[in-house]
């Protein structure tokens, strides 16, 4: 038994959004697109509902993801469940793509979770992202225990004192030239049960623009943090931190490399998207390398890190220097 999604609506939107998706979280199973069209009638769409739901398997729970409610993609799906009491159905209505994401993300993550259960958490992730610029435009909120803590380990706690069991937990360690986009909000941080977000780069800390971009990036529920190599270092020995899930973001190996060595725990490390410059080799689509780089992977091996070559995590796993190898990086 598994969960088979629907995303339907008005005209080709659905399409749209199933493509978006796909983009940023890969290919799904289990995944099929109802549109009304201008020129069709309820049955024409009762009969594309039946027959999206014939792909699945007959002990499969069905979540449907409609444009709006009392829409006419919202009629039939709700006619259909009528019909069929005996299966498990739910319907979300206000389509947009976080919720899509997250309905991804709540399969993978449990692939056992009744459709009740993924469809109460979806609902929560489709409001949040909605989202305004300029900040003053959203409605003010109170805060929630997550970023009271977050505030706390900010300063508000004396330095010394140890929370939890003082241990910085890094939870994803990854190499992205792109640190925090789309793949790594909406995918990497829910897969990696991360409440922080550290992007570690002298660079970009330096830079004021970057630092609120990456920021306003972070999903909902999950503070991001940019700071430099060294501050990283000083924070993996703060037992203020003991109760932070981390997932960290380097640019570069080579900034990854520095940190390991100046003792932050990182036995693993994710190697996601390195872009391609002048004098570097690609060596798959997503990585490029010179001799440099091939030198600092060398050196984190024989620190004892282990690899984990994946865009996204249903990607899967290659062997970082399998690639290098046969890319004959120079």
């Amino acid at each position: 038994m598994g969960i088979g999604i629907i995303i339907a609506s008005h005209g080709k939107f659905a399409e749209g959004i199933h493509q978006s998706g796909s983009m940023i979280f890969g290919d799904q199973e289990k995944v099929q697109v109802v549109t009304f069209m201008p020129s069709e009638g309820p049955d024409d769409l009762y009969a594309h509902f039946n027959n999206a739901i014939a792909q699945f398997d007959a002990d499969d729970e069905i979540l449907v993801l409609a444009d709006l409610w009392s829409g006419s993609p919202f009629n039939q799906a709700s006619r259909i469940m009528g019909e069929n009491p005996d299966r498990k159905f739910a319907i979300i209505t206000g389509l947009n793509l976080p919720m899509l994401i997250q309905a991804y993300t709540e399969r993978m993550m449990d692939a056992t979770a009744g459709v009740d259960q993924v469809a109460a958490n979806i609902i929560k992730e489709a409001k949040d992202g909605i989202k305004a610029l300029p900040e003053e435009l959203n409605p003010l909120e109170e805060a929630s225990p997550t970023e009271k803590v977050v505030t706390a380990l900010q300063g508000a706690i004396p330095p010394g004192t140890v929370i939890g069991d003082g241990q910085l937990k890094i939870n994803l360690a990854r190499v992205d030239t792109r640190l925090l986009h789309g793949q790594v909000a909406t995918n990497w941080t829910p897969a990696s049960k991360a409440n922080r977000i550290i992007v570690a780069s002298d660079t970009v800390a330096k830079d004021e623009l970057r630092k609120q971009l990456i920021k306003q990036a972070a999903p909902g529920g999950v503070k991001a943090n940019v700071v430099p190599i060294d501050k990283l270092i000083e924070a993996s020995k703060d037992p203020r931190f003991g109760n932070t899930h981390a997932l960290i973001l380097f640019e570069t190996p080579q900034e990854a490399l520095r940190a390991i060595e100046g003792g932050v725990p990182i036995k693993e490390l994710n190697v996601g998207s390195m872009a391609h410059s002048t004098g570097k080799t690609m060596v798959n689509n997503v990585l490029s390398m010179d001799k440099d780089d091939v030198e600092t992977f060398e050196k984190l091996r024989d620190l004892g890190v282990e690899f984990d070559v994946r865009k996204v995590p249903n990607d899967s796993r290659k062997n970082l220097f399998d690639l290098i190898k046969k890319a004959n990086v120079q």
